[in-house]
């Protein structure tokens, strides 16, 4: 893509408002743009890398079982009352009625409504287990919208939801969607605290948050230094993981005696990204729903949900990865691989070099974004590091008659110098 053809409204000062890294950035690099309270609008750029993360979250629920489908965002109020849910929400739940007069909702999440359609689809217990997920616009009117999209009122989200026969299988399900959380954050580039949780309105009584470290996170956590040092990818990482000691400050302080010895135990601040829950049969028995057993008689099987903030994460990956300079992606979800710097547009051999280059990176697959514009060096060079592409490709008048290109690494003091050829074979390898 040509930045002179492409819609990158960048700032340079950052706005008064944005109080965290992840949202000064986010304006500041032109991804986001608020439209009203709590609510953004996705701009090219910021569009890109968010289809990134949803991919790769994605890739692990297809690779952990699950079945995609794609629920409506606007919920019948019956279904909530059905569950007994409909008040536990309170005022963050957006209702509405409809011109006939029916009582409608803007989903937070999709208990009752998943329920439904699997009842309404088996009846045998061959049809279990099974597992069903979907990435979906969610709304909840939160009281005091706060650090950009960490804190918003319209969100992306991967939720979940599984079905058992029995509680030994609804567990063996968490704990199979456990490892699953842990893959996709570590496909992100990050690391991951599962911490025991309380399960809300959403009920049960076993559930873990999956919180990612920052200094600028808006909870604390407590946990046992030997967390650190688990590899997630051992065989039994979950189960490890999941015997640890973590708890957020406000469940850590209603434990009269804190297993973890002092030397051990850690305080953090963490940005919450993912919620996982197994709560039995809460909602198969409330909404009717049950399938006939191997010995002819039905049973209400055993339920899971499972969320992540998808937009939510972008938000943490750029608080836990980035510079005085702007964002430093990583590789697996950076909404292109190269910023092609061009500091001679109005000179003819550098374009001329810069476009052969820009048509060869393209054709080899490689996400380029082509800084054409007629702009100061300088500038280029700013936006390029804003935007945090993980490798810049500067093309100018000395290194066109040299035969050479300057490449350097997002993050890295140093530029190299190379031949074409070289760049080109570090790039598409």
């Amino acid at each position: 893509m040509r930045l002179s053809q492409y819609f990158l409204p960048v700032l340079k000062e950052t706005p008064g408002d944005a109080q965290v890294v992840s949202h000064q950035l986010m304006l500041r690099a032109g991804l986001i743009r608020q439209t009203s309270s709590g609510i953004y609008a996705w701009l090219p750029l910021g569009l890109r890398v968010l289809r990134k993360i949803e991919a790769i979250v994605r890739a692990e629920q297809d690779r952990a079982g699950a079945v995609e489908l794609l629920m409506p965002t606007i919920q019948s109020a019956e279904l909530w009352k059905e569950s007994g849910r409909f008040d536990a929400y309170g005022p963050e739940m957006l209702r509405f009625k409809d011109r006939h007069g029916r009582e409608m909702l803007y989903g937070p999440t999709n208990e009752e409504m998943i329920t439904t359609i699997f009842r309404d689809g088996v009846r045998s217990y061959r049809d279990l287990p099974r597992s069903l997920y979907h990435i979906q616009w969610k709304f909840r009117d939160e009281v005091r919208p706060r650090f950009g999209i960490m804190r918003g009122r319209e969100f992306l989200m991967k939720d979940a939801y599984s079905f058992d026969m029995d509680a030994a299988g609804g567990q063996a399900s968490y704990r199979a969607m456990f490892a699953a959380y842990l893959k996709t954050f570590a496909r992100l580039g990050l690391k991951a605290v599962p911490v025991r949780a309380p399960t809300g309105p959403i009920g049960g009584d076993l559930s873990h948050e999956f919180h990612i470290l920052a200094d600028t996170g808006e909870s604390e956590v407590f946990y046992d230094a030997a967390l650190e040092d688990i590899d997630l990818n051992d065989a039994d990482a979950t189960e490890r993981l999941t015997a640890i000691y973590a708890m957020e400050a406000e469940e850590h302080a209603k434990v009269v005696d804190c297993p973890v010895p002092a030397d051990r135990l850690r305080s953090r601040r963490g940005i919450e990204v993912g919620h996982i829950f197994f709560f039995g049969t809460k909602y198969t028995e409330a909404l009717g729903m049950s399938v006939q057993g191997p010995d002819g008689v039905n049973v209400h099987p055993q339920m899971g949900s499972y969320g992540i903030g998808v937009s939510r994460l972008m938000g943490a990956i750029i608080e836990a990865s980035h510079d005085k300079d702007g964002i430093v992606w990583p590789d697996a979800v950076a909404p292109y691989q190269v910023a092609l710097i061009n500091l001679r547009a109005d000179d003819t051999a550098c374009k001329t070099a810069a476009d052969a280059l820009y048509d060869q990176l393209t054709a080899a697959g490689v996400e380029v974004l082509y800084d054409d514009r007629d702009e100061r060096g300088g500038a280029k060079f700013a936006t390029a590091d804003l935007i945090g592409l993980p490798w810049q490709l500067v093309i100018g008048p000395k290194g066109v008659a040299a035969g050479t290109v300057e490449l350097k690494r997002r993050g890295a003091a140093a530029r190299d110098e190379l031949s074409v050829e070289a760049a080109l074979a570090r790039l598409i390898a």
